[in-house]
């Protein structure tokens, strides 16, 4: 029976050290949209967000006409090509037809601070 190098078993142990998560991103970083999440929350049930998407922890927001918004802060890209950065987010809730004229997401006509809220609760979506 062969024996395992000792450098082989810490190269062995240093791989599995590195912080393989399954394909999920991990949180390195604290990312700051602005908003206060507690009225994001209000917002996103205002708007009635929930009718398209389903949203965790938004009593009723079962939709599936959008895509579901689960882990949200985990993603890399919001509507399938934008760098998911919370300029980007905030500017995606304020007026996605800028963005993507062909979307279904419709402007809601979210002012700047509306925007922000709802993207910092969409941000505590991990």
């Amino acid at each position: 029976m062969r024996s395992i190098s000792p450098q082989f078993g810490l190269l062995f142990l240093a791989g599995l050290l590195s912080g393989c998560s399954g394909g999920k991103a991990l949180g390195s970083y604290q990312v700051a949209t602005g908003g206060n999440a507690a009225r994001g929350e209000q917002v996103i049930v205002q708007y009635k967000c929930g009718s398209c998407h389903t949203i965790p922890g938004i009593h009723n927001a079962n939709g599936v006409f959008g895509p579901p918004l689960n882990e949200m802060a985990l993603r890399s890209i919001i509507a399938g090509e934008f760098p998911n950065q919370p300029e980007t987010l905030v500017r995606w809730l304020r007026s996605p037809t800028s963005m993507k004229p062909s979307t279904a997401m419709p402007d809601l006509g979210l002012s700047e601070e509306q925007a922000r809220a709802a993207a910092a609760y969409l941000e505590t979506l991990r």
